[in-house]
């Protein structure tokens, strides 16, 4: 049985910073690539990181660019997202994800090519 689970969700101040941190178990954590994706109330869930089985290529959504940084630990089977500068308009639930290891990508095609999501955890930015 495959496993996702995120967590470090919490509520910050716009400028403060959080990391996010996924494990997911009963697969083959070296063999696949995975990502985050958000969901605000009353929108769309876009994806917002991905990075490749490999850890060699990374993707990021135009408005977190420069701001968030994504990375996997193979040996912790731990992927990680660190946001900094955060914005109010960064609120939402994040949700991680394992997609195919040529599967990294930010499009909003990339929703359809999910093969497990964990359970969100919420990050919520003050003004």
């Amino acid at each position: 049985q495959v496993q996702v689970v995120e967590s470090g969700g919490g509520l910050v101040q716009a400028g403060g910073s959080l990391r996010l941190s996924c494990t997911a178990s009963g697969l083959n954590f070296v063999g696949v690539s995975m990502g985050w994706f958000r969901q605000a109330p009353g929108k769309e869930r876009e994806g917002v990181s991905c990075i490749t089985f490999n850890g060699r290529s990374t993707y990021y959504v135009d408005s977190v660019k420069g701001r968030f940084t994504i990375s996997k630990d193979n040996a912790k089977y731990t992927l990680y997202l660190e946001m900094s500068s955060l914005k109010p308009e960064d609120t939402a639930r994040y949700y991680c994800a394992v997609v195919g290891y040529a599967d990294c990508s930010v499009s909003p095609s990339s929703l359809g090519r999910v093969n497990y999501w964990g359970q969100g955890t919420q990050v919520t930015v003050s003004s």
